[in-house]
């Protein structure tokens, strides 16, 4: 099989381009619009975009369909085409349904129709991480397919660094298209999660924020076609690795999920990405309130920053899968992050204590380095603990992982900024409770990491694979 060279690799990054500017408009736009213009509860923001994440068990379960059951003569990528076609559009409808539910706010106040309309909120992003997992699971597994060990770190490099360009780009485009003097105003420094008083005019913000949500996603979905057309037939090695080759349908759900939990390092590195992905995303849905609240910042100017975060990060997978990696070994790279990311949390507070937005923006690039270096670093490890036979199902158990992770992450975000505001008068000390929450965490990573063990793992995968499989024929 002929080996993808560097310009199929950016292609495949187009994919992830497109996910970057997914994730921003969601946790960077629909986030900070609810909780500081709209007023909707932090926590009852986070729970609703909480919902994509909490969906992901579906991730093992497509993981397994992409292994098993081919669309169109292919195991991957006619399920990551359905699936950008449903998110791009779940996301207008979500931002609809937001509009409706801010209206009520301002009409009634938190009642029966305000609390129905979260409801149907949190429905919405439910479809939408069910749409997100149809077709991230089996993308991840498309890169494990096209590679081989000794180009596969180069691949993460390049795909997760075009991620982070998804953000940038998508930041600068959006911060150019919401900078509007008519959604900017001075109500967001006075915000009290215990009021709902109408501050923001709906009229004028759904007529600012609509097109983003329809030029946007469309570019999405172009990008994913193009970075996906033709790439599995020429460069699969799905069929020359795996023991089950034409017996695809075998490999059912449950014999997919036995192989999974007859390996005990399966366990570990599951418990490992939870805590890891937790950490690292807690800040995640509350850096754009932050700016707004503690720094004064406008809708344009807190999705701006992104831009030192995206920066950050793409410079930190860069470096890491060409330099670091092939230096340090993975377990070590990881280590490095997590220390580092730590770091930058207790300058998140500072920052905030100062109230210096310059402070604000150098820990986003430092944060963004180090969380460059832990995506490449941890995604490497991932794509290593994975067998041919059920690569699908076990990309799926880590993605699974991660995306509750960041579920409970934004969640969780969202709950101790509530905490914090009660328990303190000044903003920045509120949001202190979260940093500090991210950086024991990132400790915790840490202790868990050393028990992980790549050797043990692909032993005993492939003696479950072929203990099931033998069971079953007998």
């Amino acid at each position: 099989m002929p080996k993808i060279n560097l310009l199929t690799m950016f292609r495949l990054g187009l994919f992830q381009m497109g996910l970057g500017i997914m994730s921003l408009l969601t946790l960077g736009v629909l986030n900070r619009v609810m909780i500081d213009e709209l007023k909707v509860l932090p926590f009852i923001a986070g729970a609703a975009i909480a919902m994509s994440q909490f969906v992901s068990p579906a991730r093992v379960w497509f993981g397994q369909m992409s292994d098993a059951r081919p669309i169109l003569g292919y195991h991957r990528t006619g399920y990551v085409w359905l699936g950008v076609a449903a998110f791009t559009t779940l996301s207008f409808i979500a931002l609809q349904a937001i509009w409706q539910l801010g209206g009520s706010i301002q009409a009634t106040g938190w009642g029966i129709q305000s609390y129905g309309w979260a409801l149907v909120v949190a429905f919405v992003f439910a479809l939408y991480g069910i749409a997100l997992s149809a077709s991230s699971t089996p993308f991840a597994a498309l890169l494990v397919d096209v590679t081989d060990e000794d180009n596969r770190s180069q691949l993460i490099a390049v795909v997760w660094s075009m991620l982070m360009v998804g953000i940038v780009v998508g930041a600068i485009i959006s911060s150019k298209l919401l900078a509007q003097p008519e959604i900017c105003g001075n109500e967001i420094l006075s915000y009290d999660p215990s009021q709902s008083a109408p501050l923001a005019d709906i009229a004028k913000l759904r007529a600012t924020i609509n097109p983003v949500f329809t030029i946007m996603p469309g570019i999405v979905l172009g990008l994913s076609w193009l970075g996906t057309i033709g790439i599995e037939k020429k460069y699969s090695r799905y069929n020359s690795r795996s023991t089950l080759v034409a017996r695809e349908e075998q490999i059912t759900f449950v014999r997919a999920l036995r192989v999974l939990t007859a390996n005990r390092q399966t366990g570990i590195f599951f418990s490992f990405l939870l805590v890891l992905t937790l950490s690292l995303f807690t800040q995640d849905a509350i850096m754009e309130p932050f700016g707004g609240e503690v720094f004064g910042m406008c809708i344009s100017e807190t999705t701006k920053l992104n831009v030192p975060f995206g920066m950050g990060t793409l410079i930190g997978i860069s470096i890491t899968g060409f330099l670091i990696l092939p230096r340090l070994g993975k377990q070590k790279t990881i280590t490095a992050g997590c220390t580092a990311a730590a770091v930058c949390s207790v300058l998140f507070i500072m920052a905030g204590f100062s109230a210096n937005p310059g402070l604000l923006k150098s820990s986003l690039l430092c944060f963004g380095l180090a969380s460059g270096v832990l995506t490449a670093a941890a995604t490497s490890l991932m794509l290593d603990l994975t067998a041919a036979e059920v690569a699908g199902t076990f990309i799926g158990a880590w993605g699974l992982s991660q995306a509750m992770a960041r579920g409970f992450a934004t969640v969780l975000g969202g709950a101790v900024l509530n905490l914090g505001k009660v328990l303190f008068t000044e903003p920045w000390l509120a949001y202190g409770l979260v940093f500090i929450l991210q950086a024991v965490g990132m400790i915790t990573a840490i202790i868990l990491l050393r028990r992980v063990n790549i050797q043990e793992f692909q032993d005993n995968a492939k003696s479950a694979i072929a203990v099931v499989m033998e069971s079953d024929l007998d």
